[in-house]
């Protein structure tokens, strides 16, 4: 997923060569007491060892020995509206950055706009989330990892997903209904349930109960903070651990 180029190669054969001629020039001086050997001594060995480095650097980096690749996979959110997904899979996403690992964050609200014409039907969300479930599968064949965070309340469109993709791991943000409405800064529930909204699920939706997800945060007894641990744990374990 990752490799060093010439260009990254070069610039630390110059920093390393620096510090070991320093240290050698000074070694000669302190042997010798002679000003001018010391620095010409210095200058021959920067020369001659900074070729040298960058040759090895890049025979070794021809060499797959001791490489791992980090298998890419889609990791994603589901759960009920205001169930806390899009914060902590935003989270997830900075962790794994923190890592260097190419990574892309897709959230519903960023991705929807690219489909105005969609509505909130079942037939038309199911459409919606295959259309995602699409896009992540091609991102992850390209080497990119995806965290993705959908409210995808059909089994349906989530089990498609699932099949396009290699590798998957489905985080099911499980809550209650009473407690995603103490979430709800935006009143989106309390608009679905004077007839402002149509379709949302949780009100007059079904959601479905994922019943294979890898992950299942029990959203309403953890912190943000142990949502966080409990996903990038099972990704070290079966991801990342060997990487």
């Amino acid at each position: 997923m990752q490799y060093e180029t010439k260009q990254r190669s070069i610039l630390k054969a110059i920093s390393w060569r620096t510090w070991a001629t320093i240290t050698t020039a000074v070694i000669v001086f302190i042997f010798t007491g002679e000003f001018a050997l010391a620095i010409t001594v210095g200058l021959f060995e920067v020369i001659a060892k900074m070729g040298l480095y960058f040759f090895h650097e890049r025979l070794w980096q021809k060499i797959r020995f001791g490489k791992k690749e980090v298998p890419s996979f889609v990791l994603w959110f589901t759960g009920l509206p205001c169930s806390g997904k899009k914060a902590v899979a935003d989270k997830v996403y900075q962790e794994l950055l923190k890592d260097h690992l190419k990574v892309e964050r897709l959230d519903s609200n960023d991705v929807r706009p690219l489909f105005p014409e969609t509505g909130f039907a079942p037939e038309e969300v199911n459409l919606h989330v295959k259309r995602a479930g699409h896009l992540c599968a091609m991102l992850q064949k390209n080497g990119v990892i995806v965290v993705a965070s959908f409210v995808s309340p059909f089994a349906q469109s989530r089990n498609f997903a699932r099949s396009v993709a290699k590798n998957f791991v489905e985080v099911y943000m499980k809550s209650t209904v009473d407690a995603c409405v103490q979430r709800d800064e935006k009143g989106h529930y309390a608009k679905a349930r004077r007839g402002e909204y149509q379709h949302f699920p949780g009100v007059d939706a079904a959601y479905d109960v994922p019943e294979q997800a890898e992950i299942t945060v029990e959203v309403d007894h953890v912190s943000t903070e142990d949502a966080v641990k409990q996903i990038t744990d099972y990704l070290q374990n079966n991801f990342l651990k060997n990487s």
